[in-house]
C-alpha cells in the first residue's frame, strides 16, 4: 500500500510530503469555486515528486458546464488524475447517478489522457450509487483499518481517516506502479 492525503483550503499550502505518493487536490466545485491555494498545493507535490490528482466537488445540474469549468482550472498534466468528488452538498442535494456518470465520462472526453476516478463514501456507494461506475477507478472513504473498506468492489484509493487530515492509501505495489497506472490513461 502506497500513502498519499488530499488537501483542499482548509490545509497549508507547506503540508508535509514526506512518505507519501501522492496527493490529491481540490480545484474546483459547482461553477464558481476554485481552490484559492490550487497553484501553491499542486507546487509543493510536484517539488516533492508525487503523483498528483484534482478532484471536483460535484453539484446538481449543468453537468457539461461543471466538467469543461474543472478541466479548465485544474491543471493539465498527463499522469495527473482527475477525480469527481460525489457526495451531499451544503444544501443538503446530491447528483444523481446519471449526472455523476454523465459528469465522469464527459471529463474523460475533455481530457483523455488523465485516468478520471470517483470518490465518494461507503454509504453513498453502497446505498445511493445504482450504476457502479467509477470512471477509471473508485477511490473511497470509509473510517477503518487503511486498506481494508467494508465494500466488495475493487477500488484503488481508500481515505480511511480525516483527523487530522485525510489519509489515504492506494492499491499499488509501488510508486512506480501508480505512476505507470495514471500515465497509461
Amino acid at each position: 500500500m502506497l500513502r498519499g492525503i488530499d488537501v483542499s483550503a482548509y490545509q497549508s499550502s507547506a503540508y508535509n510530503t514526506d512518505g507519501l505518493a501522492f496527493v490529491f487536490i481540490k480545484a474546483t466545485e459547482g461553477r464558481s469555486y476554485i481552490n484559492p491555494k490550487l497553484a501553491a498545493q499542486t507546487k509543493r507535490a510536484r517539488e516533492a515528486g508525487l503523483t498528483v490528482g484534482f478532484y471536483h466537488f460535484l453539484w446538481p445540474g449543468n453537468l457539461t458546464a461543471q466538467a469543461e469549468y474543472f478541466v479548465k482550472h485544474a491543471p493539465e498534466k498527463g499522469g495527473d488524475i482527475l477525480a469527481v468528488d460525489w457526495e451531499t452538498t451544503g444544501e443538503g442535494t446530491h447528483a444523481s447517478n446519471a449526472e455523476k456518470d454523465s459528469f465522469i465520462r464527459k471529463v474523460r472526453a475533455l481530457r483523455p489522457n488523465n485516468r478520471v476516478i470517483l470518490y465518494c463514501n461507503r454509504n453513498f456507494w453502497l446505498n445511493v450509487d445504482t450504476t457502479s461506475y467509477a470512471g477509471d477507478g473508485l477511490w473511497i472513504a470509509d473510517y477503518v483499518t487503511a486498506g481494508k473498506p467494508r465494500i466488495k468492489a475493487k477500488w484503488r484509493f481508500h481515505q480511511y481517516t480525516s483527523d487530522p487530515l485525510d489519509k489515504n492509501v492506494a492499491d499499488f505495489e509501488s510508486k512506480a506502479a501508480l505512476r505507470k497506472w495514471a500515465a497509461d490513461a
